[in-house]
């Protein structure tokens, strides 16, 4: 008697990224002012989060690592954070690079912002409302 193979379940919970930390602390003081809830941390890691989305910040830096990471945010308003990034006066406060939000030819607006480390965010919304399934 022959039994059938059961489906495999592939669902999926949650990916997170974990972000380099040239400097733990101070990185988790620039995220808190961004806009991200410290979750909780350890000597090693923290979990920030905004809203439904997370990252764990690692105490951990390696130069060729941090330069070549990028983290895509998708938001309901990009100006609403990039407001939140001026008021926090991130650049200035931390020594980073931003540039502020514009149309992208690829459907989205969105702004660069670069953390104490060297990693690079693109923080952004769709220029138009996906379409209704």
């Amino acid at each position: 008697m022959s039994t059938a193979a059961q489906p495999l379940d592939l669902r999926t919970v949650e990916l997170k990224a974990y972000v380099p930390a040239k400097d733990f602390e101070r990185s988790k003081s620039f995220y808190r002012e961004l806009g991200f809830t410290l979750a909780w941390d350890s000597a090693e890691l923290a979990c920030l989060h905004a809203g439904a989305t997370s990252f764990l910040l690692q105490n951990f830096y390696a130069k060729e690592l941090a330069e070549n990471f990028m983290m895509h945010l998708l938001v309901e308003n990009a100006d609403s954070w990039w407001q939140q990034v001026e008021a926090a006066q991130l650049a200035a406060r931390y020594g980073v690079h931003t540039a502020p939000p514009e149309d992208r030819s690829w459907g989205m607006r969105d702004f660069t912002l670069e953390d104490p480390s060297g990693v690079l965010w693109r923080i952004g919304h769709p220029l138009q409302a996906p379409a209704s399934a």
